[in-house]
């Protein structure tokens, strides 16, 4: 493997199985990059969806999913749940925090996104055509409050998110939200109408069956809690797989 790859690949992807995507799952700062910022920022949700990778990890351990596609670059280096031509791909700033190192000009730039971005997508587009999956699971985290907009209150503990095709949306919140003492929310933290470029382009261009979900970072930081909810989502891709078939 490269060292410049940026993404893993877990399990074996399967036609007609469950294959968990997770564009953020990594804060790692390929040799050759420098941001500029301070190292703790690194550990944070602006550089990371914290427990994403062990949450997918163990849906594959545990067999409530066929593989994990993790991105194994951090969303600093390259965001490639962004459009290559929206700033946010490489971000100069992230919840109020500068990042010098990405102020590029065009050429650099130019070789950050055929670096990381465009592999990324073409290697997963390849695999997907492949193994077409019965369910893609997009998995996110989100952080409980932002820096700049502390204000307000994020109380959900796991969002469901989908841009046109809301197929798996309609059968994952009511399962959601029968579940005792849950707080779900539809198209929160935010909308996957406004941020859903991977799902856009792989799944929803293509008709393939996905749900996007954003789970609240500290429910996932230990492995105690990265296990409960790749236990609960094994089980809602189960439904969604028997339910939507």
């Amino acid at each position: 493997m490269s060292a410049n790859q940026p993404w893993r690949l877990l399990g074996t992807p399967r036609a007609g199985g469950v294959l968990v995507i997770s564009d953020h799952a990594s804060n790692r700062v390929p040799e050759g990059v420098t941001l500029g910022i301070d190292p703790f920022c690194m550990t944070q949700h602006v550089a990371i969806d914290i427990g994403v990778a062990g949450v997918g990890a163990k849906m594959v351990e545990q067999g409530g999913a066929d593989a994990a596609w993790l991105a194994d670059v951090s969303r600093l280096v390259c965001d490639v749940n962004r459009e290559e031509d929206a700033p946010g791909a490489i971000p100069e700033t992230s919840d109020g925090i500068l990042i010098p190192g990405n102020a590029l000009d065009e050429h650099a730039r130019a070789n950050r996104l055929a670096l990381y971005h465009r592999p990324y997508h073409t290697a997963l587009a390849e695999t997907l055509a492949a193994h077409e999956p019965g369910l893609i699971l997009s998995l996110h985290s989100f952080t409980p409050s932002l820096s700049t907009r502390p204000e307000e209150a994020r109380p959900w503990h796991i969002g469901v998110l989908y841009n046109e095709d809301a197929r798996a949306p309609r059968l994952a919140l009511p399962w959601l939200e029968a579940i005792e003492g849950l707080c779900v929310g539809n198209q929160k933290p935010y909308s996957g109408r406004q941020l859903n470029y991977t799902m856009d382009r792989h799944a929803e261009a293509r008709g393939r069956l996905y749900l996007g979900v954003e789970v609240r970072q500290d429910l996932i930081g230990d492995a105690a809690g990265q296990a409960l909810w790749a236990g609960r989502l094994s089980a809602l891709c189960r439904h969604i797989l028997e339910t939507a078939g």
